[in-house]
C-alpha cells in the first residue's frame, strides 16, 4: 500500500489508522508531546499531508521545524553506510520553536536510517526532548 500510495501522491486513511494503532501498541516512554517530520524535496506534500493527519489522529500538535536546505541523492543509491551518512551532510536544518519535550519524528520510507539519525541529532542539538522515529516502511532488504 505504501508503494502504491507513494506513486499515487497521497497515503490512504488506512495507513494513518495503522500508524495510530502501531503507535498505541508501541507506547513510547516518555510519551511524545508533539510531532514533526522529515521533509521530502521530491514530493513535499506527500509526507506533510500524512503527518498532519497522523498528528491530528494522535491529538498531538504538528511543528514543521525540520527544513530541507539542499538536495541530495536518494539514500538507496549510496554504496555503503559511510556514503549514506556523508550524502546527508548539510541537507537538513532545524528552524523555529523546538519544544524541549519528547517528539515523534515521522518519515514515509526508510532505507539507511541515517536520515532519521541525523535529523534526530539535529533536534536534540537544539534542545528537543527524546526523539521517537516512526516510518511507514523500509526499502532496505536487510531490515
Amino acid at each position: 500500500m505504501v508503494s502504491e500510495d507513494k506513486q499515487r501522491g497521497r497515503f490512504r486513511s488506512e495507513l494513518v489508522d495503522a500508524a495510530v494503532e502501531m503507535y498505541h501498541n508501541w507506547s513510547p516512554s516518555p510519551e511524545p508531546e508533539w510531532v514533526t517530520s522529515v521533509p521530502s524535496a521530491r514530493r513535499p506534500e506527500l509526507v506533510l499531508n500524512f503527518v498532519k493527519r497522523l498528528s491530528c489522529s494522535l491529538n498531538l500538535p504538528y511543528k514543521p521545524v525540520v527544513i530541507n536546505v539542499k538536495s541530495h541523492e536518494p539514500q538507496k543509491l549510496q554504496e555503503n553506510s559511510f556514503h549514506q551518512c556523508s550524502n546527508l551532510d548539510g541537507v537538513f536544518s532545524i528552524e523555529g520553536d523546538v519544544p524541549d519535550t519528547p517528539v515523534l519524528l515521522v518519515d514515509d520510507i526508510v532505507y539507511s536510517r541515517w536520515t532519521l539519525t541525523i535529523v534526530a541529532a539535529l533536534l536534540r542539538e537544539v534542545g528537543s526532548g527524546p526523539v521517537f522515529p516512526l516510518t511507514l516502511a523500509t526499502t532496505n532488504p536487510r531490515m
